[in-house]
């Protein structure tokens, strides 16, 4: 979610203090792996929004330019193409996908640690998914 190593440690961070000083306020209505994995999707939110205020510079409008796609791609190529489309995405939708795609998440357990419903989860991972389709197409890879 935070796009870099060194970020992620940093949220983690954050994540355990957050449940060392709210240890006593488990109160088992969730699993403990849920309660746990929805502080680090908040401290994640807010790592995320903190970042956003303090960007002063849109991105360089070079990065987004059509590649040629060439006689083929390696693995590397195609990752970084796809890690360039999601990282395209606002922060919902790519929180969203991210939970759904890579950790392979239900929607009921992401509604619980986002407490989002269902149908608001569906429409972000739908909308997130064409988005980064659209990207792949424009850089000729599907």
């Amino acid at each position: 979610m935070t796009r870099s190593e060194d970020d992620t440690r940093d949220v983690l961070q954050e994540t355990l203090v957050k449940v060392l000083l709210n240890a006593d306020r488990f109160k088992e209505n969730s699993s403990l792996y849920t309660w746990l994995y929805r502080i680090a999707v908040n401290e994640s939110i807010t790592f995320l929004k903190k970042r956003n205020r303090q960007m002063t510079s849109e991105l360089d409008p070079a990065q987004h330019e059509q590649q040629d796609a060439g006689v083929g791609w390696t693995d590397r190529e195609v990752q970084a193409v796809l890690k360039t489309a999601i990282e395209a995405l606002p922060d919902k939708q790519r929180i969203v996908f991210n939970l759904r795609y890579f950790e392979e998440l239900g929607y009921q357990q992401m509604s619980e640690i986002l407490d989002t419903s269902v149908g608001s989860l569906k429409a972000s991972y739908h909308h997130a998914v064409k988005k980064i389709e659209n990207h792949l197409q424009t850089v000729h890879i599907s």
